[in-house]
């Protein structure tokens, strides 16, 4: 009897165990955190963050060290990037990750070099606009046309600028500002039209006021596939501010932030994601900058450390534009290279009405007249997701059922002052797949 009873309590307290292991793995696994860096996680269109990347002890990274070559006349030339990898630093009650130079690690020897000495140019394309750009291995079509840019390329006149040598390296300097370029440690510092200095380019030999490590001016060699990624790193002001980004929900001055610039829907405005990312921004120093590229992007606006920003650029080439002037003057240039809007119809710019969403011809017609009745200045009618026979399915047709005239409709709310506008989604669903 003893014995059973002592068999019947060992069998309750493994079903406790079970039962605990279970709820706990449940627990861990069932629910996946959004924005997870594991590749096993992903979710379809989540935003990629690439700064783990910059801060992994498997890759190997090249800091920008001094120019090997350059032509002052052309404003290109290279740089020499020296090899380093991240090891750990005990101090204390804390464990830091810093950066020390390493040999090379493949075989056979001298397959890859140890310190590369890779493109870089500057150019000057306006008055108020130069250009830096810097390669993190061979690139087989360099000055192909680009679609961010008006008519493909980049018109440049740089009659403005004029050269002289320094003793430390070459400025170039016109009535908006300089630039001066230092051979060793290879640096770019940017200065305004009253000589004073706006940022400068980071290297391995600032930061010296801090026991934070810090990553400079680099470019990161992932170990699982030899991709590049570069980072341009520039120096922050105490009293610096940086607006732009495109648009985004959190603080208005991105300083302090980490934005990462990936298009996906935010589904509200009370988080980070951002639905019309921009790589462009202003900054309170008197400069604008524009990240020319489309591949995933990482801006850490002095968030890590307060005294520098980082662009984390997916691309194995960092193709950047600097703009000088009032934020008119930035805007202006800016523009000139990307593409000026045209001017928005007047009644863009008037009261838009609607919700999520209008039903059917009835419900509009209903809402315009009391609009028009209760004389509420109004100039366009918006149906949102439901105008199709099926909510939120995008075919690109009024319901038969809820619209009786759909055409006579817009004509009548167009007698009345109003436009009309219809929400779409521009995705083929299986169903119009089939027709197709």
């Amino acid at each position: 009897m003893n014995n059973r009873l002592t068999l019947i309590k060992l069998l309750q307290y493994c079903i406790i165990v079970v039962l605990l292991i279970v709820s706990l793995n449940s627990s861990v696994y069932s629910q996946i955190p959004v924005g997870s860096t594991s590749k096993t996680q992903a979710l379809l269109n989540e935003p990629i963050d690439i700064s783990g990347d910059f801060r992994s002890f498997s890759n190997t990274y090249y800091l920008a060290d001094s120019l090997s070559s350059f032509d002052p006349k052309t404003g290109s030339g290279k740089i020499s990037y020296r090899r380093y990898e991240y090891y750990t630093r005990q101090a204390f009650d804390n464990m830091l990750a810093v950066l020390k130079p390493v040999n090379p690690n493949e075989f056979p020897t001298g397959e890859y070099a140890e310190s590369p000495a890779l493109p870089f140019s500057i150019e000057f394309i306006s008055s108020r606009t130069l250009r830096i750009r810097t390669h993190s291995r061979f690139q087989v079509k360099p000055d192909e046309e680009s679609l961010m840019l008006v008519k493909g390329k980049v018109q440049q006149d740089n009659s403005a600028w004029q050269y002289s040598k320094t003793d430390l390296g070459y400025r170039y300097t016109n009535p908006y500002g300089s630039a001066v370029i230092t051979e060793y440690p290879w640096r770019i510092e940017i200065f305004n039209a009253n000589g004073k200095l706006i940022t400068k380019t980071i290297n391995n030999r600032d930061g010296s006021e801090t026991f934070t490590p810090l990553l400079p001016f680099s470019f990161v060699r992932r170990a699982s596939d030899y991709s590049t990624s570069m980072d341009a790193v520039f120096s922050l002001s105490p009293d610096e501010i940086f607006f732009g980004c495109g648009e985004s929900f959190t603080e208005f001055d991105k300083r302090g932030q980490k934005v990462v610039l990936w298009t996906d829907d935010a589904n509200g405005t009370q988080n980070e994601i951002m639905y019309k990312p921009i790589p462009f921004f202003l900054s309170s120093r008197g400069y604008g900058l524009f990240m020319h590229t489309s591949s995933p992007v990482t801006c850490d606006f002095g968030k890590y450390y307060s005294g520098i920003y980082s662009l984390m650029i997916g691309d194995d080439e960092e193709d950047i534009f600097i703009f000088l002037g009032e934020p008119k003057d930035i805007l202006n240039e800016y523009t000139n290279l990307t593409g000026k809007a045209s001017m928005p119809p007047l009644w863009s710019f008037g009261f838009w009405m609607s919700r999520i969403t209008y039903f059917s011809e009835a419900e509009g017609r209903e809402v315009t007249k009391k609009l028009r009745e209760n004389k509420i200045p109004s100039d366009v009618l918006h149906f949102d997701t439901g105008w199709f026979e099926t909510d939120w399915r995008c075919d690109y047709q009024f319901s038969k059922t809820r619209f009786k005239d759909a055409a006579k409709m817009m004509a009548d709310f167009k007698l009345m002052g109003f436009q009309t506008s219809l929400w779409q989604l521009q995705t083929l669903r299986e169903r119009l797949m089939v027709k197709i």
